[in-house]
């Protein structure tokens, strides 16, 4: 493994940390009806999102992670849509979040081919 391969996932991870921090304060300010319900649900995956990223990081075979990574990152991206629907979150707010996690994606799709070769 080259200097270059432990960079992006580093960065990746990175990237996903600083998306669950930026959320998690955002989804506490959800009204009470929608906190629980689907609050809970942005929160969950978008740490599930960031554990499986670090489990690929450190695992030897990181295709499974990475593909569950990818799944729990369109999980995120359909709930914030819906919370944007719904108006728990401002416009800006949903196209910052999206921003991320479409940037987080492309990361991850990066690392899936770059692993699929090993």
């Amino acid at each position: 493994m080259s200097k270059g391969d432990k960079a992006e996932p580093a960065v990746v991870v990175t990237k996903a940390y600083d998306f669950v921090l930026w959320l998690l304060p955002k989804v506490e300010s959800f009204p009470r009806s929608y906190r629980f319900s689907v609050g809970e649900r942005v929160i969950s995956a978008a740490l599930d999102l960031l554990l499986l990223l670090v489990e690929a990081a450190y695992a030897t075979d990181k295709v499974v992670a990475l593909h569950h990574a990818g799944q729990k990152a369109n999980a995120a991206r359909y709930l914030l849509r819906l919370s944007k629907d719904l108006r728990l979150v401002s416009l800006d707010s949903y196209k910052f979040a999206s921003g991320r996690l479409e940037e987080i994606s492309r990361m991850i799709g990066g690392w899936q081919k770059w692993a699929s070769t090993r």
